[in-house]
């Protein structure tokens, strides 16, 4: 017999594998299945003839909740934190440009027009109200400072977080502060520099971070303090619900039923909808319209010699002006120790996206053969890669096109109409590790309060 206050959680992607751990370290007896024979969803780390790549993330953003999580599962000690001072470039008329990182560093920077600099300049002296209608990222960047900023660097850096597409994606979904910012202060530059928190005036943003083994040393931390909760290999085909929830689980050829006072489903959307089905049409149907982004992965390793553009920075992004496929390559082995043997570098190129979604069409020697030729063109590269490694993924990043806002509430209605049913995934509250973490302390602790 099932104990009655049994969580399932389902999907062990870093939300789902988050959310476990929280609930038991509240109490709650928890079970997680995950369809696949790994954890960690698109995290992954792998090594290759002495290269480290990275299959998904290449780093993350330390957040106070995901180094708390850190801390707890015990890999405080193998904590990477990149050079804040390391430059981000940009791949601008047949160039690499270094994008200056602050709004001063703009005005002096020849990067911008003096149209698009006086735009800047000038935006915190005035008073603007976003339209009452929701706005894209990309209407909203034309109203407020013109289409060059849009196209030379916001553009890039929506494909860089979203592999989306600025013209679809929804200010208030994606870059909520941002319309938080132009509302109450009536200048997003004024606001976000009265909203500044103190901790961050005096220490900076949160670092950009990895691991010595890589991204995936977090999923690997988590399951080896869940233990025996964790079983791969047990794809969900049906939830129902009577008195409590009913778990159809297949491992293989054997089928289980499993009895839990609450469900988390934290998969993607599009599998959720399925998971969901017995349960409310509606929230199938609103789960369903999530869109996804296709990405590959292109990971390459070189001798130094091979390289004549020294890499000593982040990386660089490509807008999509200058006629080159790849989204944006990061410079691994500058950022983090070990990701290459002595003598040689690790980089890391994104291709597809919302933008360009029939690249994964294509096979993945011709996907590689794409960008090794534009990172040789865009870096000098002489020779083919030491070692390589190519991901492609259909569906990789959720959407946060116009209306997302109105499918998360709805989904949220269907939790407040189902008890005991939850949803946590990255298609909800934002992308990043961090607030993948931060929804799932949430989703935990809302479990908590449901089973007592």
């Amino acid at each position: 017999m099932a104990e009655p206050k049994q969580v399932i959680v389902i999907g062990a992607g870093i939300s789902g594998l988050a959310c476990a751990f929280r609930l038991k370290q509240l109490g709650a007896p928890v079970i997680l299945l995950e369809a696949s024979a790994r954890v960690g969803g698109l995290v992954g780390s792998v090594r290759k003839d002495g290269f480290l790549f990275e299959s998904g993330p290449q780093s993350f953003q330390g957040t106070e909740p995901l180094l708390e999580l850190i801390r707890e599962v015990g890999i405080e000690g193998e904590l990477q934190r990149a050079d804040p001072r390391a430059p981000r470039f940009i791949y601008l008329h047949g160039k690499l440009q270094k994008i200056p990182m602050t709004p001063q560093g703009l005005m002096a920077s020849s990067l911008l027009g003096l149209k698009s600099r006086a735009k800047i300049v000038s935006e915190p002296f005035k008073r603007t109200k976003p339209p009452t209608k929701e706005e894209s990222v990309a209407d909203f960047v034309r109203r407020k400072f013109g289409h060059e900023i849009l196209e030379y660097l916001v553009a890039p850096f929506v494909s860089g977080v979203y592999a989306g597409d600025p013209e679809k994606l929804s200010l208030k979904a994606a870059f909520p502060t941002l319309e938080e910012w132009e509302r109450e202060y009536g200048s997003v530059l004024r606001g976000a520099m009265k909203s500044r928190p103190d901790k961050e005036k005096r220490s900076g943003p949160p670092p950009l971070c990895s691991f010595g083994d890589g991204v995936g040393s977090l999923a690997g931390a988590i399951v080896g303090k869940l233990g025996d909760s964790v079983r791969l290999g047990a794809k969900v085909t049906s939830v129902g619900r009577s008195a409590n929830y009913q778990v159809c689980v297949e491992y293989g050829e054997r089928n289980e039923m499993l009895e839990a006072a609450a469900v988390v489903v934290s998969t993607p959307a599009y599998t959720a909808a399925h998971i969901a089905a017995q349960i409310s049409s509606p929230l199938t149907h609103m789960l369903s319209g999530v869109a996804y982004a296709p990405v590959a992965v292109v990971a390459c390793g070189y001798y130094e010699r091979q390289i004549a553009e020294k890499l000593d920075g982040f990386g660089y992004l490509v807008p999509r002006s200058e006629k080159v496929r790849t989204l944006g390559t990061v410079w691994n082995s500058s950022l983090f120790a070990g990701r290459s043997p002595a003598g040689s570098v690790a980089i890391t190129s994104f291709i597809g996206g919302a933008t360009d979604p029939k690249i994964v069409d294509r096979s993945e020697d011709e996907i590689a053969a794409i960008v090794q030729d534009e990172n040789a063109r865009i870096l000098q590269i002489s020779g083919s890669p030491v070692a390589s490694a190519v991901w492609k993924y259909l569906k990789a990043l959720p959407q946060y096109n116009l209306g997302h806002g109105h499918v998360v509430e709805a989904i949220r209605d269907g939790e407040r109409a189902n008890p005991g049913l939850f949803f946590c995934g990255n298609y909800l509250e934002g992308p990043s590790l961090g607030k993948c973490v931060e929804t799932a302390n949430q989703t935990a602790e809302a479990i908590q309060r449901h089973l007592q």
